[in-house]
């Protein structure tokens, strides 16, 4: 596996390989890698002849008070993970490399789709993931990207964002990862203490509990979200939201809408965690 630092070398890497007619798959990730991500590549793997993966803490989606100093950067042991799943290359710029002019006048900002849910509470988050994974679509230029169901907004986002700008990139999602009590893998779960951990699996049994009341017929859905919202709150959660939303424009869901996501963002300690789950929902119903 390589590991190269520069623009310039993975242009002219990507280019070789074009010269060969193979296929390129990209996982983009902050690094800190645990088993969920391994899974991303395992799913490039199936999907391209070369997989790129990119380990980059962009600092232009966290905001103020987040953790982008803290966050863990183990680049070694990222490496080492990397090379053992049969990564071709690794890519890990600098911030100055990503951000040459210093900081950024142009973006890309997805209308409509960031101001719900995570981006509901994080201004300027989802325009920061957009922009960063933009530049790394060019970059890299892959005929496919993989990214996980867990992060269900940056999905939808960056698959519009790659449908409106005419990318020729092909977005794959990949089932969330998840440990054997239910909860899904983050490398924010690491800040966890031993008794958050042993409650944080109440998150995906909440998102199954408010499943289960829909399809057995529940269509009120702001009384659903809060009575699962105060529960969570009860066991030591602090909910940021809990939301029955349309799966495809993230707005609250009302009574017609058929496909839904639920979806739930809460502080456990230090970290905040987020979950979700989908619901198709019958014709009958509504």
């Amino acid at each position: 596996m390589e590991l190269l630092h520069t623009v310039d070398e993975v242009r002219q890497r990507v280019r070789q390989w074009r010269r060969e007619e193979q296929t390129v798959a990209l996982v983009p990730t902050m690094g800190n890698l645990h088993p969920g991500h391994l899974s991303l590549v395992e799913e490039a793997r199936r999907q391209a002849d070369k997989v790129v993966v990119s380990i980059f803490v962009n600092p232009t989606q966290f905001g103020p008070g987040e953790d982008f100093d803290s966050y863990p950067r183990t680049l070694n042991d990222d490496a080492a993970h990397l090379r053992e799943a049969g990564v071709e290359l690794l890519f890990a710029p600098a911030v100055e490399e990503i951000y040459p002019l210093g900081g950024n006048q142009t973006w890309v900002d997805v209308d409509q789709l960031g101001e719900h849910l995570c981006g509901a509470g994080r201004p300027g988050h989802f325009r920061g993931v957009a922009t960063v994974v933009s530049k790394l679509f060019n970059i890299v230029q892959p005929d496919v990207a993989v990214f996980g169901e867990k992060d269900f907004q940056q999905l939808a986002i960056l698959r519009r964002m790659t449908r409106e700008m005419l990318m020729p990139i092909r977005i794959i999602a990949a089932p969330t990862d998840r440990e054997a009590d239910g909860l899904a893998r983050s490398s924010r779960n690491g800040y966890l203490r031993d008794s958050e951990r042993a409650r944080a699996p109440l998150l995906q049994q909440h998102l199954q509990d408010a499943r289960r009341a829909i399809e057995a017929g529940e269509q009120d859905f702001r009384a659903l979200e809060k009575r699962l919202s105060t529960s969570l709150n009860q066991h030591g959660f602090e909910v940021d939201y809990f939301t029955v939303a349309n799966a495809v424009t993230l707005a609250p869901a009302g009574a017609r809408d058929r496909d839904l996501v639920i979806a739930a963002a809460a502080r456990l300690g230090k970290p905040r965690l987020i979950d979700n789950i989908t619901v198709q929902r019958s014709a009958g119903t509504g």
